[in-house]
């Protein structure tokens, strides 16, 4: 049997993006029930992708029951609905093998990841002041993509001198503008821009010179996006709801470091239930993303652990 339930999560506070602001997380969680045992996994909806939170459970709902996570990757494509039964099938294995996922995976013990933590969008002075208040944190993410970029990254590293510093343009930018910047991302010590270009858009990075290294999110979902990368990126950010699960995800990590690009783990804005998974896969990452439930002001009962050392793996009764 297979269940879909709408769950909202509150934020901490208001999250502010370049394509708008948040209160709140709106989430799918999905329940897999065969032979007396539960397994469940969650996913983000994403509009920028199409989805809705009727359009992701309509194709879940539409599953067939019984099917296992071979038959499932051709029964819908990359995307969140894929992502949250594929999530709660490897849950589902782990508890009836009385195992946990990565050892069902064939992968070694999974350690805690020290995580980026992402400030939300506001004036420069506003930002500084976040950054301070988050100067302790190794990594910090910034969400940039305006016309005033250059004042907000400056208040960041002012007010935490100390953090390495990565940037997400959310496609906002344009080859022009990067080249523009990447002397003054260069001298505030950032380590990475995350898709400076929209999807679909970035054949203009082909050639150019690319002192800052440059992710691809919007431009990378599966394994599918690889060819159309190269000579673009540096670096290819993984997120399960865009690759459609854990199953693929994997598979992708493989594929893009034999390619040799570098990994990024990220997420969307859920809860510890969607960011468990992902904690395997981003075991030795150059870049871990998952800071999404350091952003909610409510999580799942089990939550995942957040300290000095990073986030920990998930316990048994969250997932896995």
């Amino acid at each position: 049997m297979i269940e879909v339930k709408r769950d909202v999560f509150k934020l901490a506070q208001v999250f502010t993006i370049s394509r708008g602001s948040r209160t709140e997380a709106k989430v799918l969680t999905v329940r897999v029930t065969r032979d007396g045992v539960t397994g469940w996994g969650e996913c983000v909806p994403y509009a920028r992708y199409g989805e809705t939170l009727e359009s992701v459970e309509a194709e879940i709902l539409g599953l067939p029951e019984g099917i296992d996570r071979t038959a499932l990757q051709e029964a819908l494509p990359p995307g969140a609905a894929r992502n949250a039964v594929d999530c709660a099938l490897w849950d589902l294995e782990a508890k009836a093998a009385g195992k946990r996922v990565w050892e069902l995976a064939g992968l070694t013990q999974p350690k805690p990841e020290i995580t980026a933590y992402t400030l939300s969008l506001d004036t420069p002075e506003g930002m500084q002041a976040q950054a301070a208040q988050n100067a302790h944190r190794p990594l910090l993410k910034i969400k940039l993509g305006t016309p005033d970029d250059m004042p907000r990254l400056e208040a960041v590293r002012a007010g935490a001198p100390a953090s390495k510093i990565i940037v997400d343009a959310n496609e906002g930018w344009s080859a022009e503008v990067y080249a523009d910047l990447a002397p003054h991302l260069l001298r505030l010590g950032v380590a990475l821009v995350e898709q400076p270009l929209p999807a679909g858009e970035d054949d203009a990075l082909v050639g150019i010179d690319r002192p800052v290294p440059l992710c691809a999110d919007e431009s990378c979902h599966d394994r599918a996006s690889l060819p159309g990368l190269a000579g673009k990126y540096d670096m290819v950010n993984i997120k399960l709801d865009k690759t459609g699960g854990l199953t693929e995800a994997l598979a992708l990590r493989d594929a893009a470091r034999a390619a040799g690009y570098d990994l990024m783990v990220g997420c969307m804005v859920g809860s510890s239930l969607a960011m468990a998974p992902a904690v395997l896969l981003a075991q030795g990452a150059a870049v871990t993303d998952l800071d999404g439930p350091l952003l909610l002001a409510e999580d799942r009962d089990v939550p995942l652990v957040f300290d000095e050392a990073g986030v920990h793996p998930s316990k048994p009764a969250l997932w896995g």
